[in-house]
């Protein structure tokens, strides 16, 4: 109760953020259970809450780990985490299918018209679409992409980047993702475009390209695999190529994350720290630029959201509890980017055999 109270957050009251709880029983549950009781707890109907997001980022602007202490659960977690891979081949085509295989109806619902399922650029966009091909343009340029040039995308979701890059900058190129669903539309859209896209690990990619670019996919490498990651990257760009990624970072180092996203989210995903991608990447490749537009990611959360929840009568295939699970995690990723406990990077790599100041675009 104190938590609340020096967050702001009443309890039954009248403000968009304040808790209405249906269970008693959820303070005993959140002092056991941490944050992952607080968010089952939603799922399961214990509590409610008008504007959800405001709520979770009034909470996450108090100083949680100082008053909740690491119960077993979580300790046995992080303890699972620093010792195990969660993100070896198997395991990493068995999350990714957890997450993007759960309907592409919903997906569709959910983005906007090229299916984009990542960070948009809101630096003049009024509108998601715009957003996300902001985005596209703004990696097309800092990649300084030209006609000819062969593109890999690890990670390419439903292949909107390769598609733009290929009608707007005349390249070729490769997409790759470990979930079918993805890669079944990618190949639908592509038309008589010069792109392959392929069910496939990243540790599986072959040949040389002249850029590579992975957007929304660090999170799901994993710590015990950055560097074999980048030594991956290495043996697949050419020697005067460059690189971007763009991924959802953590201020701190770890490698372990949230319980909730783990169970409910994205299995064994980690987000990085921009020490560890750049600790990973030492005598690999030369850092060229970081760009942080994290608070961006907060307005296309919710736009997400918005959209999804505008939605659902459309897609009956979903229960309640999965409605309450999706929204839990938009709204509290929502607030994480919000009070910048979490960032959104995009790092652009050259090899120690390019030459010449790199120029960026903003």
């Amino acid at each position: 109760m104190a938590i609340l109270e020096n967050a702001g957050i009443s309890i039954g009251g009248s403000e968009p953020w304040s808790l209405h709880v249906h269970n008693d029983r959820l303070w005993e549950r959140i002092l056991s259970q941490q944050q992952l009781g607080f968010a089952e707890a939603y799922i399961e109907g214990w509590w409610d809450c008008e504007s959800l997001d405001t709520m979770l980022s009034r909470l996450l602007s108090s100083d949680l780990t100082a008053v909740l202490k690491v119960g077993p659960s979580l300790a046995f977690h992080i303890l699972k985490s620093n010792i195990l891979n969660f993100q070896t081949r198997g395991k990493s085509a068995k999350n990714a299918k957890f997450h993007y295989n759960i309907g592409n109806n919903l997906y569709q619902k959910m983005l906007d018209a090229e299916m984009v399922y990542s960070c948009g650029y809101w630096s003049k966009a009024q509108t998601l679409d715009q957003a996300q091909l902001d985005k596209f343009e703004l990696i097309a340029r800092k990649l300084h992409l030209e006609p000819g040039m062969r593109v890999l995308d690890i990670g390419c979701g439903w292949g909107g980047f390769l598609r733009f890059a290929s009608e707007n900058f005349g390249v070729t190129g490769v997409g790759i993702s470990p979930a079918e669903n993805q890669i079944l539309i990618a190949n639908q859209r592509k038309g008589n475009l010069p792109l392959t896209y392929l069910q496939q690990d990243y540790r599986d990619a072959q040949g040389e390209f002249d850029r590579i670019v992975s957007i929304g996919m660090m999170e799901h490498v994993g710590p015990k695999n950055y560097k074999t990651f980048f030594e991956k990257c290495e043996s697949l760009l050419h020697a005067d190529g460059m690189m971007l990624h763009h991924t959802i970072a953590s201020n701190l180092s770890k490698k372990f994350t949230d319980q909730f996203f783990d169970k409910y989210i994205f299995p064994g995903g980690v987000l990085p720290s921009l020490a560890q991608i750049a600790g990973s990447v030492e005598k690999k490749f030369i850092i060229e630029d970081v760009h942080n537009f994290g608070p961006d990611y907060d307005k296309t959360l919710l736009q997400w959201h918005s959209r999804i929840n505008g939605s659902w009568q459309d897609l009956p295939e979903y229960d309640e509890r999965f409605k309450r699970i999706w929204n839990y995690y938009l709204c509290s990723s929502a607030a994480g980017f919000r009070v910048r406990k979490i960032q959104l990077l995009q790092v652009v790599f050259r090899t120690y055999t390019s030459r010449g100041t790199y120029i960026t675009s903003r």
